[in-house]
């Protein structure tokens, strides 16, 4: 398995170096890929290093599988080169996300869609994952109706320059601003550009992805906020399902939902928080309540590490479908 991982030097791309050690995910030859700058770079893998080869060079490369996380213009020119040479491509970016000959993939949901035929393959927003990976049992059961999310997402979504900012911000030192505002002990109602309708392109995503990967009939509406958390996203769920529910059936379909984990026992103080989900795979869920002011209607809290079920592990698990099912 010649595994390529294009954005190597990126957040997302450190993160999936990790993920794949991690998970013992069988690699004859990883091969590096980034930008210009960063070509001739040395990339650690399982004690050996590796040179960071350019995405021309990679071209000329015998290449089974390649990760991409290097944003949409990359992935919107270099993706279709893969597949045209056989290559398969996981990409991480928004570009290929909505387009209908392009599946939207999260293993533990609707992975059986994929085929042999699937050259690139979509994985979903960061905030996406975290909310469908919570609604697909609950859909499965009581048939979602209507969602009303309201996120709390970490600076790391944004990148390394965030972090930065968020950094000089705390020393008190001038230097570049990624967001219109000080984050630092403030909060943004604000994620990615606004669009015409008012909504910004993360709230959208959040509406037709999961329109996308559960069913065009759930109405979704959102509001993206960011917050001076490093990493780990939240999110405030309000569902509103087709039938009536009952709260223990609820608690366990979750609980037997793989990849989640249910931490909700208030009079402990156990709900899920950022600090919990740090460098996990999994997406925790708690808070789990009746909403009392509308009928067949549930609320519930939502946190899972953005860096990792929310890009690079649900990228791997992707992979790893891939190669389990004779698919690459």
């Amino acid at each position: 398995m010649k595994l390529a991982i294009v954005g190597v030097t990126g957040m997302v791309g450190r993160e999936m170096l990790e993920v794949l050690a991690e998970r013992n995910f069988p690699i004859t030859e990883l091969i590096p890929v980034a930008s210009e700058k960063s070509c001739g770079k040395q990339i650690n893998y399982l004690g050996k290093s590796y040179e960071v080869i350019s995405l021309l060079e990679l071209l000329n490369t015998e290449v089974d599988l390649a990760l991409f996380s290097a944003g949409a213009n990359v992935s919107k020119i270099w993706a279709p080169k893969l597949a045209e040479k056989g290559i398969k491509v996981i990409d991480n970016s928004s570009y290929w996300r909505m387009c209908s000959n392009h599946k939207l993939i999260v293993p533990e949901i609707n992975g059986s869609e994929l085929s042999k035929e699937d050259k690139i393959i979509a994985n979903p927003n960061c905030s996406t994952i975290q909310l469908v990976m919570a609604l697909a049992p609950l859909h499965k059961k009581f048939g979602v109706k209507r969602v009303v999310v309201s996120t709390y997402q970490s600076i790391t979504g944004t990148g390394k320059k965030a972090v930065e900012q968020l950094e000089n911000e705390e020393k008190r030192t001038d230097g570049e601003m990624v967001y219109p505002h000080t984050i630092y002990q403030n909060i943004l109602p604000h994620c990615d550009d606004f669009t015409e309708n008012g909504y910004t392109k993360e709230e959208m995503k959040l509406t037709n992805e999961t329109k996308k990967i559960l069913d065009e009939n759930i109405d979704v509406v959102a509001t993206a906020v960011r917050v001076p958390v490093v990493v780990g996203h939240s999110e405030s769920v309000n569902i509103t399902f087709e039938n009536e529910f009952d709260l223990n059936e609820a608690r366990l379909a979750l609980n037997h939902m793989e990849g989640v984990v249910v931490m909700d026992n208030p009079t402990k103080n156990e709900y899920p928080m950022p600090i919990n989900s740090y460098k996990k795979d999994e997406v925790f869920v708690g808070r789990i309540r009746i909403d009392f002011t509308q009928e067949k209607t549930l609320n519930m809290w939502i946190v899972a590490d953005n860096l990792r079920k929310g890009a690079a592990t649900n990228t791997v698990q992707i992979a790893e479908y891939l190669i389990n099912n004779n698919l690459v």
